[in-house]
């Protein structure tokens, strides 16, 4: 029985009326207009496709990536009375359900990306009434996206099996560019685009350095209270260590990443479903489709890969509408690492560059002195709210320094040495440093050698990262050097002032010389795994006869002590281990991060 859209969600799903723009979106597809939607997490997509599903004739596909999403749906669907079923690679009954759209028995079918693109499924999708097609997490689809899929780009073709039938496309994360590329992968007008608004004003952002972090989560944990939350790490290791962390804490604390059993993350999953004080540490896989409203915190343990990965993210709590809080916990050596891997992945040239542009703005953001909400706000494309008063820096303004002086000298010796160096060997030339490599270049006789010497090298390097997060700086993706960004004219003018956090500011103690510097951005418990894996790197070379890089550059050691690789397979992703140093070096390695400790 077909039903009006106000009947269908009062009878079905018990709401009174419509939210934001669900009404006109519901109108629209109910008429057969193909719809593109940009509507934040927790704010009713769901409803814009299902109820024109359930009041036209036909059956409703809908493409989604999360099969636990499809299964919450699929079982809340079913037990309100509509008729609804999945097909993926978890189904045991594909062929039943696929009886059962032949016949007209389902209102709503929903499949993953990867079974959409089948010969088999477009085949089937044709021999039955389709009354919409829904494109979940439709910024997958975008090569500017911050969790692209390939197989999403084969959507279209689905779609334009079936003229007539209307496609509507859902996210709740996508910047201007990834928004005009989902309309042209999917074949849907600009015009029809609809983009609600992306504030979560319940959600009160944050953001602090790290210096003891595992102390600092603690902190920020127990200061919550007993409720949900979710804490996101950069690797399988820290979520096992900040799980620990936390249950020495007395915190009842959970794990979930692709290393465990299945089994176990299954059982880890549901329970943290069910509880009301439990905290998932988890990789970012986990939270993808996850339908728990009363996520009171996310915590991250590293620099996210991008503002929209953030925003979906921290998305994920206060979906009830009650408050929330997000807090990201970075250090200038996730910088680092999200540099390193991106570098040295497989993707082209022009990907590269859009994705360390993402990682810049959302180092931009971490070390941002005003209101947290405004950045995030206009990077979606929205006019500049008035700050929020409710992130950390509008509740407690931080105490900032003006640091535009040593920024135009900075810039201005990135400048003088060609603008093809790192930031250390500028840092040593602002420092008047004589080493071979600056005097071989003949960068001793610069006017601005010297120049900086009452800063010390790590404060050099971390201004340098702050205007790299302002687009003062830029790194050549082909060689690593710095150079001068689009931001760099107005600082060297004297036209925009730089500042940074007093707090971030003084130089960190120096121990045993230049070993500090290099550990200066590592937490502490990597420094010590570091500086062991230098004394086997020291002793590895003495005996080849060749220079300490020469085994492995810092920055690679760096990575291992952040990553704690525990087989040949995982230290084989850490940008700098090739077959022939993973082969030659690898035994050694993983037992120096295996048994460092003991």
């Amino acid at each position: 029985m077909i039903r009006e859209p106000l009947e269908a969600l009062h009878s079905i799903f018990g709401f009174e009326g419509f939210r934001g723009p669900q009404a006109g979106v519901i109108a629209d597809v109910g008429a057969g207009r193909d719809v593109a939607l940009v509507m934040p997490t927790g704010s009713g997509k769901s409803l814009c496709y299902q109820i024109p599903a359930i009041c036209r004739p036909g059956c409703g596909i809908v493409v989604s990536p999360l099969i636990a999403l499809m299964a919450d749906q699929v079982r809340a669907l079913t037990l309100a009375g509509v008729r609804a079923a999945a097909i993926n690679s978890q189904s045991p009954d594909g062929l039943e359900t696929a009886r059962a759209f032949r016949a007209g028995e389902l209102d709503l079918l929903y499949v993953a990306p990867e079974r959409a693109a089948m010969d088999s499924f477009r085949r089937m999708v044709c021999e039955a009434p389709v009354s919409l097609i829904a494109i979940d997490e439709a910024h997958c689809v975008s090569q500017w996206g911050h969790d692209f899929r390939p197989d999403y780009r084969k959507l279209k073709a689905l779609c334009d099996l079936l003229p007539g039938v209307p496609r509507l496309a859902l996210t709740a994360t996508a910047d201007a560019m990834t928004r005009a590329d989902i309309c042209e992968q999917l074949g849907i007008s600009p015009e029809r685009l609809v983009v609600a608004g992306f504030d979560r004003p319940n959600i009160r952002y944050g953001a602090e350095g790290k210096r003891r972090p595992a102390e600092q989560l603690l902190a920020f944990v127990k200061a919550q209270g007993p409720v949900a939350g979710i804490v996101y790490c950069q690797t399988r290791a820290e979520a096992e260590r900040s799980a620990e962390t936390l249950k020495a804490g007395g915190v009842k604390a959970l794990v979930y990443h692709a290393g465990l059993p299945g089994d176990v993350r299954s059982a880890n999953q549901r329970s943290f479903q069910r509880a009301e004080d439990a905290v998932m540490c988890a990789t970012v896989a986990f939270g993808m489709g996850i339908d728990k409203p009363d996520i009171r915190f996310v915590a991250h343990m590293g620099l996210p890969k991008s503002i929209e990965a953030y925003y979906q993210e921290t998305g994920r709590a206060g979906r009830d509408g009650q408050p929330a809080v997000a807090r990201l916990f970075w250090g200038p050596a996730d910088v680092t690492l999200a540099r390193q891997r991106i570098e040295q992945g497989d993707a082209d040239e022009a990907r590269k560059a859009h994705e360390l542009g993402q990682v810049q703005k959302i180092a931009a953001w971490a070390q941002t002195l005003g209101c947290r909400r405004i950045p995030l706000l206009m990077h979606f494309g929205e006019d500049a709210p008035p700050p929020c008063g409710n992130c950390d820096n509008c509740l407690e303004a931080p105490a900032s320094l003006d640091v535009s002086e040593a920024a135009r000298k900075l810039l201005s010796a990135v400048y003088r040495t060609g603008q093809r160096f790192g930031l250390g060997h500028v840092a040593k030339v602002l420092r008047g440093t004589e080493d071979a490599r600056v005097t071989g270049f003949g960068h001793d006789k610069l006017s601005v050698f010297g120049i900086g010497k009452d800063l010390a090298e790590a404060q050099w390097l971390r201004l340098g990262r702050v205007l790299e997060g302002h687009a003062a700086l830029e790194r050549d993706a082909a060689h690593g050097g710095i150079r001068l960004g689009r931001a760099a004219r107005p600082i060297l003018k004297g036209e925009a002032a730089v500042a940074v956090r007093a707090d971030d500011w003084a130089p960190q103690p120096r121990k045993r010389g230049r070993t500090a510097a290099v550990a200066e951005d590592l937490p502490a418990e990597d420094a010590g795994l570091f500086e062991r894996l230098r004394h086997w790197r020291r002793g590895q070379a003495e005996a080849d006869d060749v220079p300490a890089f020469v085994v492995l550059h810092d920055s690679t050691l760096k990575a291992i002590a952040a990553l704690r690789p525990e087989s040949r397979d995982a230290l084989s992703q850490v940008p700098g281990i090739g077959a022939a140093k993973l082969e030659r070096f690898g035994d050694a390695i993983l037992e120096i991060v295996t048994n460092g400790d003991e």
